[in-house]
């Protein structure tokens, strides 16, 4: 009877904490079993919502090519949204992503965060 007990009290307690999870952990979740596509899919919509872990979570993602094409331009792009808010993280990426980029690289990346921003992330190519 107590193993009962205690087996119906630990799957309520699993049950309450699968149901406080929301997607940043879900998203988090994702990323450390090596699922990175669903890690980007819910990364994604928390970083147009303007969370900077999000942002510099994609920025990851796009520089190692994690989920998603390798891409320093796009990488830039989220690390230089998450770094504008102050993510400490997201500006030393932001530094290393730009050191290894050619100018017009960085050009072509600084356009589209400015586009992606003032659209309100209507106009992203990402």
């Amino acid at each position: 009877m107590k193993r009962m007990i205690v087996g119906i009290l630990a799957a309520q307690i699993r049950g309450i904490a699968s149901a406080v999870a929301g997607p940043w952990e879900d998203g988090t979740a994702a990323y450390n079993r090596g699922d990175y596509v669903p890690a980007v899919r819910l990364f994604r919509p928390l970083a147009e919502q303007g969370n900077a872990k999000a942002q510099n979570m994609l920025g990851v993602m796009h520089r190692r090519g994690q989920g998603v094409a390798r891409n320093s331009v796009r990488a830039f792009v989220w690390f230089s949204r998450a770094a504008a808010r102050g993510d400490a993280k997201a500006k030393s990426q932001l530094r290393d992503v730009s050191q290894a980029m050619t100018r017009e690289e960085l050009s072509q990346a600084r356009d589209m965060a400015q586009a992606c921003e003032a659209s309100n992330y209507r106009s992203c190519e990402y």
